[in-house]
């Protein structure tokens, strides 16, 4: 691992005396390669059971508040990676789109019903979902293989001050690549979700 990286990951930020802050790029840098230290224990303890260990980085970060970045394997899309990272990159979705089909646009108590009942009727590749965290702007996903019960970890957040926006991740606990199991997952979800209403803030 980068050690210059990590510090500039752990450090909390240069007092405003004259001396440089540090660049956004290295923090960027740090946030993923402490991913990818969590991810590869994770993959280390799936070794020793199929559904792995809930990697401790999930959940919405503080610094920026966001979800978190993805490790450097194939087998994870978030809505934080940029848009120019096409294996990880994954747009964000509006349940209330500009000219959208709803007669007047819906809550964002309305809009996590509607995502809960999506998610918990849609089962792509057959993986089973459990709804295992709800709060009022997040939910997080359990879904399970149908054989040895590998496990996958999706997050759902509505961010506050962004209107109708909808962030999301998902990704894999062990394993390097997913056969786009991940990728297919989010379309299945985004198909069904347009029919409700909702659309995609950028082609996928």
């Amino acid at each position: 691992m980068n050690s210059s990286a990590f510090t500039c990951c752990c450090l909390p930020p240069t007092p405003a005396s004259g001396k440089a802050s540090i660049p956004k790029s290295n923090t960027r840098i740090g946030r993923r390669d402490l991913v990818l230290k969590s991810s590869e224990l994770a993959t280390l303890a799936a070794l020793f059971s199929f559904s792995g260990t809930k990697p401790s980085y999930l959940g919405v970060q503080k610094s920026p508040p966001s979800l978190a970045l993805c490790p450097a394997t194939n087998s994870c899309v978030s809505t934080s990676e940029k848009i120019s990272d096409t294996t990880h990159y994954a747009p964000p979705w509006n349940y209330n789109p500009k000219d959208g089909p709803r007669g007047k646009p819906i809550s964002k108590d309305e809009a996590m019903n509607e995502l809960i009942e999506v998610v918990m009727k849609t089962k792509p590749d057959k993986f089973t979902p459990n709804i295992v965290e709800k709060g009022d702007d997040y939910v997080r996903v359990e879904y399970e293989s149908p054989i040895f019960g590998f496990v996958d970890d999706v997050e759902f957040w509505f961010p506050p001050g962004k209107k109708s926006i909808v962030e999301y991740r998902s990704a894999s606990r062990s394993g390097f690549k997913d056969f786009d199991i991940n990728k297919k997952r989010v379309k299945a979800l985004r198909l069904e979700l347009e029919k409700k209403g909702w659309a995609s803030e950028s082609s996928f």
